[in-house]
């Protein structure tokens, strides 16, 4: 008598016990994609689309911080599967930001570092951020406050200093992607940071730092003297 297991049952069953066993470091990236789409498409063997996937963006972050129209424009993609990768890449946000909220950053810089760069590295366009500090140091919010295009973010520095002062901040953190991977400050960048340090001396709201993100690594402003 026929088995009315598929094909691939075997195959999906040695997978799920070595990550349970090995966890992440016993499978490739494709294959902790595979375990993924598992839930999103059951009854189909995944392991040719998690491949594609890898192939067309290039490793398992980029596939989960791909925009939701890039990743439909791959075969077999659909909302199921897109819901699916975009409540991983929530998750990896939301358990980065539990690590930091309502914590002394300068105390717990590596994890704010961590926490930047999984909300902002792999954007397309230019987002900018503020942290907002209270008295202690403690991240009381993160706000986007613009989003421009892939180069180039208006920043307005009396909107900035307005926010925290509505949200009784002392403290603020300036933070911005490149695009481009290269997280080099530009001119407007440096002279940008300077205007808004100082429109926050001037209403006690101190700037500690400028973080530039991209995929490569960071950039911190303050690190190289331009604050």
């Amino acid at each position: 008598m026929a088995s009315d297991k598929p094909h691939f049952a075997g195959h999906r069953q040695r997978l799920k016990d070595r990550f349970y066993k090995g966890g992440v470091d016993a499978v490739a990236d494709y294959e902790l994609l595979e375990l993924l789409l598992y839930s999103a498409i059951p009854r189909r063997d995944v392991k040719p689309l998690a491949k594609d996937l890898i192939a067309h963006f290039g490793s398992f972050s980029e596939v989960i911080s791909a925009p939701s129209d890039r990743l439909k424009e791959i075969t077999g993609i659909g909302d199921t599967v897109v819901v699916a990768l975009k409540l991983v890449e929530a998750a990896a946000q939301k358990l980065a930001q539990g690590k930091i909220m309502d914590k002394p950053v300068l105390a717990n810089w590596q994890a704010l570092i961590d926490y930047c760069q999984i909300r902002m590295a792999h954007q397309k366009i230019e987002q900018f951020h503020i942290l907002f500090l209270d008295r202690q140091n403690r991240l009381i919010a993160d706000e986007m406050q613009q989003e421009g295009t892939i180069d180039h973010t208006p920043v307005y520095p009396r909107e900035v200093i307005k926010r925290a002062l509505e949200l009784h901040a002392t403290a603020i953190i300036l933070v911005h992607n490149h695009p481009s991977g290269d997280p080099t400050p530009s001119r407007d960048d440096v002279e940008m940071t300077k205007r808004i340090e100082e429109a926050g001396k001037q209403l006690g709201v101190m700037l500690h730092d400028h973080l530039i993100i991209s995929k490569s690594g960071q950039t911190s402003l303050k690190t190289l003297g331009l604050i």
